[in-house]
């Protein structure tokens, strides 16, 4: 109970100070950041989210189209984008569908 204490005021005080939270998550690429891209799943050590990623795809672009695309992504990086979106559809679909919905607008 103390260890949790400590970890809590430790966090609250980063976040007063203005330092970003990471949070790891069970894939190797994949991390989400408190303060860029709203702290959604994104490719680690890049601004680039796995929304962005699939929308990609799902829009038609291969694999290779996607490398090509962002350039600091790897194959690896994009497959594993593919693979959380499997594991967590709704939460990347929800994103997908805001993202194409101002891409019309």
């Amino acid at each position: 109970m103390l260890l949790r204490s400590r970890m809590s005021l430790c966090c609250d005080e980063s976040r007063k100070k203005g330092y970003e939270m990471t949070t790891a998550t069970s894939y190797r690429y994949i991390t989400r950041t408190d303060g860029i891209r709203s702290g959604h799943a994104i490719i680690e050590g890049t601004r680039i989210g796995v929304h962005d990623i699939v929308g990609m795809v799902l829009n038609g672009s291969s694999v290779d189209d996607v490398v090509r695309s962002l350039p600091p992504v790897t194959r690896a990086q994009v497959y594993e984008a593919l693979a959380y979106y499997e594991d967590n559809k709704e939460e990347v679909d929800v994103l997908v569908a805001r993202q194409m919905a101002a891409a019309e607008a």
